[in-house]
């Protein structure tokens, strides 16, 4: 088994199950940190599918683009977390 066989194979269908469950617990999530989680969870599971396509269809640059989304996520879920806080403290 290659690589590629194994991405196809293994890793492919298991963020695709991740995905289903995180936006399940997205959606049932009773409190607002509940999602804040599931939705920072989907980015990191996107940012699996691009490193994966990055690595079947050997285009390097791609990764860039994951890094750049990760980014963007973790400065999400802190404004996310700021604004959870500033609101409780009201």
């Amino acid at each position: 088994m290659t690589l590629l066989d194994f991405i196809y194979y293994f890793v492919l269908p298991l963020l695709s199950i991740s995905v289903i469950l995180i936006f399940i617990r997205f959606v049932i999530g009773p409190h607002m940190v509940d999602r804040i989680i599931a939705l920072d969870l989907i980015v990191t599971a996107g940012i699996g599918f691009i490193a994966a396509y990055s690595i079947l269809f050997n285009q390097p640059a791609f990764l860039d683009v994951a890094m750049i989304m990760a980014l963007i996520a973790f400065l999400g879920t802190v404004a996310f977390t700021y604004y959870i806080q500033q609101k409780k403290d009201k």
